[in-house]
């Protein structure tokens, strides 16, 4: 007589039974895949709004361009301070890929609400003399009124960076403020200089009027310079020697967008720590479930015993308390992705960006849910099929 061959379970029956086991106990399955959903949605979160972060970036950079440098004087070959030519502006703007050049010179002054506020007291603004390229060359717009022109740039006018109108208490045009000991009229508003932030601290005089009205002496402190996208490389190594010929070694050349981007890195380095402290959430919650499952072969090891004397194999009873685990594991991962991706959204709208989650994080938190779910349920599945039905009918 040939020997019985017992009979497989099915995908459906293998469903069945681990929800039936579920169900059993939903208190427990809820605390216990928290620690699952916890974990999942802090590393879903994290990378999604990272990415979030990370596309707005993008998105500014190429709107603003990456084809924006700017020169400023270095230290001599003594360490006193450099300075750059007066005719700085014109011999650049005769390089060939050159678009736009603009500049800015400091002025020894202060600029204050009325004179009756003490010098001391600037609030963090500076004052410097802009030529009437500038705003075209950072491709900064006027919020209100006008940019200084051939007319304006002669007489007491100021323009106001976006913050400085902010400190000084101006959203529009009009009125006076006090600048080296005379009244200059606030003739517009400048909109936020992104890749120039010292643009936002600033009251902006034309070039003529801080020669005529305030001694600035014609040096320029800060030249900024746009050309093509392709030329960026080649107009940056000869922008130091075209600036300043005799002593190119005074000249400091950057590019403001790698700021941008060194700024990405940084938050490139904090995402790395909380994705490690969702990791941390996540093992925790697979110890729970690994502890779940535990407990839960204890209190049934009468029903193991029922099934096994009944003719379940070890095998099948294995794969019964793994596919719990499994299902444990997945509802706390889905519920987590669920929750990471509604933060993720949530804050990026908030924040004004674009709200992403790379499908790959998805994929990998449900992968790692699974691999969780496993290693957490091995243990506990294994002991189960090692139960005995005499053993387990007889403690009981």
């Amino acid at each position: 007589m040939s020997g019985l061959v017992p009979a497989r379970l099915s995908g459906r029956d293998v469903l069945r039974v681990g929800l039936a086991g579920l169900r059993a106990r939903p208190a427990r399955v809820v605390l216990s895949a928290l620690g699952i959903a916890i974990g999942i949605a802090t590393m879903v979160a994290v990378i999604g709004i990272s990415s979030s972060s990370k596309e707005d970036l993008l998105r500014r950079l190429d709107r603003l361009g990456t084809n924006l440098l700017t020169a400023k004087p270095g230290d001599t070959l003594f360490g006193a301070e450099a300075r750059l030519p007066q005719g700085a502006v014109s011999m650049v703007s005769r390089i060939g890929p050159v678009t736009a050049v603009g500049a800015t010179g400091t002025v020894e002054a202060s600029v204050r609400r009325t004179d009756r506020i003490p010098e001391e007291i600037t609030h963090g603004i500076g004052v410097v003399a802009a030529s009437e390229q500038l705003i075209g060359t950072l491709g900064v717009s006027v919020r209100e009124g006008v940019w200084l022109n051939a007319g304006t740039a002669r007489y007491p006018g100021v323009v106001l960076g976006a913050e400085a109108a902010g400190r000084l208490g101006f959203d529009r045009p009009g009125g006076q403020v006090w600048i080296g000991g005379r009244w200059f009229t606030v003739l517009s508003v400048l909109g936020p200089a992104e890749l120039a932030p010292e643009i936002d601290r600033s009251a902006m005089v034309g070039w003529d009027a801080a020669k005529r009205y305030l001694g600035f002496d014609g040096h320029p402190t800060t030249l900024y310079e746009r050309s093509t996208d392709a030329s960026v490389e080649d107009v940056r190594a000869v922008l130091a020697r075209t600036v300043n010929p005799e002593n190119p070694e005074e000249v400091e050349v950057s590019r403001p967008s790698d700021a941008l981007e060194a700024k990405a890195a940084a938050a490139g380095a904090f995402t790395g720590l909380l994705l490690g402290l969702g990791a941390v959430a996540l093992l925790v919650g697979g110890v729970g479930v690994a502890n779940t499952m535990v407990i839960s072969v204890l209190e049934r090891r009468r029903e193991i015993g029922l099934r096994r004397s009944l003719g379940a194999t070890r095998g099948q009873v294995r794969v019964q308390f793994l596919a719990e685990s499994l299902l444990l594991s997945a509802l706390g991962g889905a519920v987590g992705v669920v929750l990471g991706t509604g933060v993720t959204a949530g804050f990026a709208l908030y924040r004004g960006w674009p709200p992403v989650v790379p499908p790959w994080a998805l994929g990998g938190a449900l992968a790692a849910t699974l691999l969780i779910g496993t290693v957490a349920g091995l243990y506990p599945a294994m002991r189960a099929a090692r139960l005995s039905p005499t053993m387990a009918l007889a403690t009981v």
